[in-house]
């Protein structure tokens, strides 16, 4: 069966617009944009529109890539202080000039939506989260929306980045998995692989695992975006030498992809939630 992200991800968005409009505040989320990256211009833009669509005003501060690290620091805080902002996010990558990681430590934990922040995955590792990385995050909601079980089955996640890899072996730790991380060093992959009720893999290598990597009926989640030898976008699984094979399967595109931005608007709603009531609304 083929897994609908981008069905589940509008269905998810209607309720949040809901949501929202139910708030008496609106949630407003910072993007912060460093150089000239067409992708990631590509993605900013359909963020501010996402979020225009379901009422969350999406503001865009851009720079350069040639300001010191100290002018970006200055804005960050900025935005730490202003009440209207209830979500800031990196959009990744950054020029090499600059430390990602260590601009992400100036993001309030409670405005870090994308949650990659040192406290928001300390609370994720210790079974408490507060924000849960978007991506991650979606991957649960889609087995979930699914009826697909997690507790109790093996997961194996192949990737092992701070954006999917890490948080969503936590993630699926707390929903009582057993869970193996591989990764580019791990060895006989295929038989680790093979072992997984659920397979979820984000490796960035075009059509990498094919039918002789999974298991009879196992769920195969794809989290890559790569371009085949056609150009034509395709994930890390090939798609159509394992259809036959799986239980289920996200697509590329149009399954894991929606739902990633779908769950960063989700964070910025529950962080403006948050702090309404702090503010005393009972929404």
């Amino acid at each position: 069966m083929i897994i609908d992200g981008k069905k589940i991800a509008q269905e998810l968005r209607a309720e949040l617009k809901e949501k929202i409009s139910k708030l008496n505040i609106k949630p407003g989320l910072a993007i912060i944009l460093i150089g000239h990256n067409e992708a990631s211009e590509i993605y900013d833009r359909n963020k501010l529109k996402a979020c225009a669509e379901i009422g969350i005003d999406g503001k865009l501060y851009r720079f350069e890539g040639t300001e010191k690290e100290e002018e970006i620091i200055t804005c960050l805080k900025k935005l730490n202080e202003d009440k209207n902002i209830h979500g800031i996010i990196i959009q990744s990558p950054v020029p090499d000039n600059y430390d990602e990681e260590y601009l992400n430590t100036f993001i309030s934990p409670s405005k870090d939506v994308d949650g990659f922040g040192i406290y928001n995955l300390g609370m994720l590792a210790s079974n408490t989260p507060n924000i849960i990385a978007a991506t991650p995050y979606g991957i649960i909601k889609l087995l979930e929306h699914e009826n697909i079980p997690i507790a109790g089955k093996h997961v194996v996640i192949v990737g092992r980045s701070k954006i999917v890899g890490r948080p969503l072996a936590l993630a699926m730790l707390n929903k009582d998995a057993t869970v193996t991380i591989a990764h580019s060093k791990t060895a006989n992959l295929k038989e680790i692989t093979k072992t997984a009720d659920i397979l979820i893999v984000a490796i960035g290598k075009a059509k990498f695992i094919t039918a002789e990597y999974i298991k009879e009926g196992a769920v195969v989640i794809d989290v890559g975006t790569n371009r085949d030898e056609n150009n034509k976008l395709c994930g890390d699984v090939d798609y159509q030498n394992v259809l036959n094979k799986v239980s289920y399967i996200t697509p590329v595109p149009g399954g894991v992809g929606p739902m990633t931005i779908t769950m960063l608007l989700n964070n910025v709603y529950e962080s403006a939630k948050k702090g309404a009531k702090i503010n005393g609304s009972k929404n």
